[in-house]
C-alpha cells in the first residue's frame, strides 16, 4: 500500500491569477465570502488564499470580511437564551475587544484567519464587526457606530462608495451580508428591529452597552425562504456579475452598489406583497 501523501497542487500564485482573470483588478476593494471546502486544498492553507486575494488587488487594493463576534457576546436580548442563561452571561461574559475577540464561528474558518492577519484593521461594532487589510482598511473600518451597524456610515456603505465589489468563492449566496445594507436603506415601513446588550470595555471596566439594529438575524420583514440567495442568483443570471473558478470554487465577482440598487426595489415590492419584476 502506497502511504505517501499527495501535495495540494493549488498555490497562492494560481489563486491570485484566477482572481485576476475573474476581474479582481489592482486597486480594487473586495468584500470576500468564501467556503474553504469549496475552494479545495491549497498549498499554504487559508493564509495562502488571503495572500492570493491581496496579491490580486495589489498594494493599492483592499480586502474586507465580515467577522462579527462569537455567540453569546452580542446575543443577550434576542430571546434565544433563557432568563437564567442571560443572567449568567451578564455576570461572566468577557468584554468585546475589536482586535482580540475571535470571529463568529458560523462565518467559516477563513473569517478567523483573516481577523488574525498582522495588518488587519477591525471595526468596533461587536455584532457587525468587519476586518480589512490594505489601502482602504482604515477608511472602511473606522468609526463603526454601535447602533444600526449595517446601515448609513457602516463599512458596507463605504464599500459601495469606494466602488467596491463582492467576491463570492463557493459561498452560500443566502449569506451575502451586503444585502443587509440594502435592507437598511430600503424605504420600507415597519422594519423589524433588534435590541441587544453587548459587554464592552469603558475606562478599563466591563460595562453593558445597549444596542439597537435592524434585525439581520431574522430579516427586517418575513422574507421568503432563501430570499437573499434568490436576489443574488437572479442578479448573476441577468449578466450583472463575472463568474468563473477560483481553485475548485465556482465564484462570482459582483459590483457592490449595483447589487444594492438591484435588491432595494425587490425588497420594497416583496414587503408590499407586489410582483418583484426581477430580471
Amino acid at each position: 500500500m502506497d502511504l505517501r501523501l499527495v501535495c495540494p497542487r493549488v498555490t497562492q500564485e494560481t489563486l491570485a491569477r484566477e482572481c485576476a482573470e475573474l476581474g479582481g483588478a489592482r486597486g480594487d476593494t473586495l468584500m470576500v465570502h468564501a467556503s474553504l471546502r469549496a475552494v479545495g486544498e491549497v498549498l499554504g492553507g487559508p493564509d495562502a488564499l488571503i495572500e492570493a486575494i491581496l496579491a490580486a488587488v495589489g498594494p493599492d487594493g483592499t480586502m474586507m470580511m465580515y467577522v462579527g463576534s462569537p455567540s453569546p457576546l452580542d446575543d443577550t436580548g434576542r430571546g434565544i437564551y433563557s432568563a437564567a442563561d442571560e443572567a449568567f452571561i451578564a455576570e461572566h461574559c468577557p468584554p468585546f475587544d475589536p482586535y482580540r475577540t475571535r470571529a463568529n464561528r458560523e462565518f467559516g474558518a477563513l473569517a478567523e484567519f483573516f481577523r488574525g492577519h498582522p495588518r488587519a484593521r477591525c471595526s468596533a461594532n461587536a455584532g457587525m464587526r468587519m476586518a480589512a487589510v490594505g489601502a482602504r482598511a482604515d477608511l472602511l473600518t473606522r468609526e463603526h457606530a454601535a447602533n444600526y451597524g449595517m446601515g448609513a456610515g457602516s463599512p458596507l456603505e463605504r464599500l459601495c462608495q469606494a466602488g467596491g465589489k463582492l467576491l463570492l468563492l463557493g459561498s452560500d449566496p443566502d449569506n451575502t451580508t451586503l444585502l443587509h445594507y440594502a435592507e437598511a436603506v430600503a424605504p420600507i415601513e415597519g422594519k423589524r428591529v433588534a435590541r441587544v446588550r453587548v459587554p464592552v470595555l469603558a475606562d478599563g471596566a466591563r460595562v453593558w452597552l445597549d444596542v439597537e439594529e435592524f434585525d439581520s438575524a431574522n430579516g427586517i420583514k418575513d422574507w421568503p425562504e432563501r430570499f437573499f440567495a434568490d436576489i443574488v442568483e437572479r442578479f448573476v443570471a441577468a449578466g450583472h456579475a463575472r463568474s468563473g473558478p477560483i481553485g475548485a470554487a465556482h465564484s462570482h465577482l459582483i459590483p457592490a452598489q449595483a447589487l444594492v440598487d438591484y435588491a432595494v426595489p425587490i425588497m420594497v415590492a416583496t414587503a408590499a406583497h407586489e410582483p418583484t419584476g426581477m430580471s
